[in-house]
């Protein structure tokens, strides 16, 4: 990679029209190269063809013959005259043929020509670079502009939507009675349309499973769907004092619940729907646990368990 074509990737300018502007130069060196020793080499051959003697001048051969003297009847001969050769001069060439004037001139044209096109060539490439990257900041900010309004919506339609909550408060009236109670928090109807539940014992939350695990609704007793207005509460779980021994199964694992060796975990879930989404919506979830405190003469009721027993979606 040359120094040029570095500095054109360093200044951050597309590598295909890097690589396009280096082969343009590359290619208009090499027609300058050739046209400039085209044209040398048609100036050396214009010098070299010079005449060698000044047109009109010719040359003259003086030629001595000398022969032995002849015999003429006994005597001797007139003595010969020398022969003189005159040789005429060849034509003058020109000194720049025609040809070779319109040779230049052609070369020149073209090599003008190539030159134009060529920067001509760059500048377009130039204005094409300018214009890609123009429209992939157009297009950059496009996606970000819809990347920000689909957020945007996304959390209006998290403000709208229903989101049950639950909590846990005494039966009114009943004494070591608790209700489960799920309140829609949300500015839309909610429709439940599923609550399940579970009891796990453990020694204490550390020991609880990583998550809970429910058994399948009973088909027996079908949950009734209901619908919670913005503000409205229902209560999907009842756990009285006498239920105790019920939930253990067992005299031994009671024992257990009043040492306080083992406690009881109630967890549950609860599915519903937007009752204003457009048919086939997601389905929401809420899940809940809680600790069942068994005393010698009271129960209690509270919130319990890790942050994986209280999703929302």
């Amino acid at each position: 990679m040359s120094s040029r074509d570095a500095r054109c990737l360093a200044i951050g300018e597309h590598p295909r029209m890097c690589y396009i502007s280096a082969m343009m130069r590359k290619v208009l060196e090499t027609v300058t190269a050739i046209l400039t020793i085209a044209l040398v080499a048609t100036l050396a051959t214009a010098q070299t063809d010079k005449p060698s003697a000044a047109p009109g001048s010719y040359t003259a051969s003086y030629k001595a013959q000398t022969q032995p003297p002849a015999d003429c009847n006994g005597g001797p001969c007139e003595e010969q005259q020398p022969h003189i050769v005159v040789t005429l001069p060849a034509p003058a060439p020109e000194k720049w043929p025609i040809h070779d004037r319109i040779s230049w001139a052609a070369y020149l044209v073209l090599a003008i020509l190539g030159y134009v096109g060529i920067m001509l060539a760059l500048s377009t490439l130039k204005k094409i670079e300018r214009q890609t990257a123009a429209a992939e900041t157009a297009a950059k900010a496009s996606a970000e502009s819809a990347q920000i309004a689909l957020l945007h919506a996304r959390s209006l339609i998290a403000a709208e939507r229903p989101w049950i909550m639950i909590s846990v408060e005494p039966t009114l009236g009943v004494e070591n009675s608790f209700n489960v109670t799920a309140t829609n928090r949300g500015r839309s109807p909610a429709r439940i349309t599923s609550a399940l539940d579970d009891t796990v014992f453990a020694v204490d939350e550390a020991h609880l499973p990583a998550a809970p695990m429910f058994k399948p609704a009973d088909t027996s007793t079908p949950f009734v769907p209901m619908i919670l207005l913005p503000g409205e509460y229902a209560a999907i779980k009842t756990i009285k004092r006498d239920d105790a021994k019920e939930l253990c199964g067992s005299e031994e694992r009671f024992k257990k619940l009043e040492a306080w060796d083992e406690r009881i975990f109630l967890c549950g879930k609860v599915l519903y729907n937007d009752l204003i989404a457009p048919s086939g919506a997601e389905t929401h979830e809420t899940q809940w646990c809680c600790w069942y405190i068994h005393g010698r003469q009271k129960s209690g009721l509270v919130i319990a368990g890790p942050p994986s027993y209280h999703a929302h979606s």
